[in-house]
């Protein structure tokens, strides 16, 4: 019990508040309008795609050519760093750590010293949170809020465009922090997933149309629904197996949540409270709820008393800085780290503090002065 509420702590949390909101809110047919079906099919579509890829192997194979490529520890650790940034854009910030932490430590134990390790995992678990902000499909919240709000694809870019660009300015010069010292031969890891075993057809054309199918769908431009039958269909038969990296926990807390705000939503005491202190303070409030919750609950809890897209999206993506708990992917790589160098908490914990409060003091004004928010 002890491991499963340590490890679901969101979860139980928000299936306590929606249980305690049904005293005031009795179970009823209206429920089911809470529910969104179009972010759950379209979340449960991704997360099966991402795990697809993993397995197909190809990220192992593109994180290998670029490692042979380099001969600094900088450079070795620029290319984990900013791998981690770019391919959140499309995978999911947890999928992107989930494929280049293990290699960093892999790469990295006969290279560099646990501090240094430390150091480039932190930076890494940064770029993931901040890369997967650029786009719709980066991360849950960033999913949840584009089809919430309905949200044009191009301007949701272009929102969050300048911010991604700072962000990958300052993760370059943050590179300088560790040390350009050569490097002796790495042995890479040897890929030991299904995928690499499996037909080039299977690991790499399958995966590929069903990662076009979901961006159609995010884009608007395929309804979900066929989307989703498809993506049934074609893992039932091809790779059942991938479904095992679909988190059904994400998508029981999401459910869990609408209850919980629907319910709260239809409470006129409450809706009015929350609806007038969140009135101009939207980018604060969700910032700040997200250091407690984390980002994805803060922005489904916030979304039902606020018609602020922008300033919700804003403070829930530069919000994944922080805590530990700001994102949840940023657990997966302080899991990593203190299991290859146990007795390392405090220090782990000490700079991931100390560089995400830096990150935040220079992208909370920027966000505040040059988005206008």
């Amino acid at each position: 019990m002890k491991t499963f509420l340590r490890q679901n702590l969101i979860l139980v949390l928000a299936g306590l508040g929606a249980f305690i909101s049904m005293a005031a809110v009795p179970p009823s047919a209206a429920y089911l309008d809470y529910l969104q079906p179009s972010t759950l099919a379209v979340l449960f579509c991704l997360m099966a795609v991402t795990g697809s890829l993993r397995e197909s192997g190809i990220f192992t194979l593109l994180t290998e050519q670029m490692l042979r490529r380099f001969r600094t520890l900088r450079q070795l650790s620029a290319a984990l760093i900013l791998a981690c940034f770019f391919v959140s854009m499309w995978v999911t910030n947890d999928v992107s750590l989930l494929t280049f932490v293990p290699f960093a430590l892999t790469v990295l134990n006969k290279t560099a010293s646990p501090e240094e390790t430390a150091l480039v995992l932190v930076l890494q678990t940064i770029a993931a949170n901040l890369g997967s902000m650029c786009t719709p499909v980066g991360n849950p919240q960033n999913l949840y809020l584009y089809t919430r709000y309905g949200m044009d694809f191009g301007a949701f870019i272009l929102l969050l465009l300048p911010c991604s660009i700072l962000s990958l300015l300052l993760l370059l010069l943050s590179l300088f922090f560790l040390p350009d010292r050569s490097l002796p031969a790495v042995m890479l890891p040897k890929d030991t997933e299904a995928g690499f075993r499996a037909s080039p057809f299977r690991r790499y054309f399958i995966p590929g149309v069903l990662s076009l199918l979901s961006l159609l769908s995010v884009a608007r431009l395929l309804d979900y629904r066929f989307t989703f039958a498809v993506m049934l269909c074609i893992l039932a038969v091809n790779s059942p197996h991938a479904l095992k990296n679909v988190d059904f926990t994400l998508l029981l807390t999401f459910v869990v949540f609408f209850i919980f705000v629907g319910n709260l939503s239809r409470i006129p005491s409450f809706r009015q409270f929350l609806t007038t202190s969140l009135a101009g303070h939207e980018f604060w409030i969700s910032l700040l709820a997200s250091q407690i919750i984390s980002n994805v609950p803060a922005a489904i809890l916030l979304s039902g008393f606020t018609d602020q897209a922008p300033a919700l999206l804003l403070g829930t993506d530069i919000g994944g800085l922080g805590t530990l708990v700001a994102s949840m992917a940023s657990l997966i790589s302080y899991g990593m780290y203190i299991r290859a160098f146990p007795g390392r908490q405090s220090y782990y914990l000490k700079i991931f503090t100390l560089w995400n409060a830096a990150y935040l003091a220079v992208l909370i004004p920027f966000a505040r002065i040059f988005q206008g928010i």
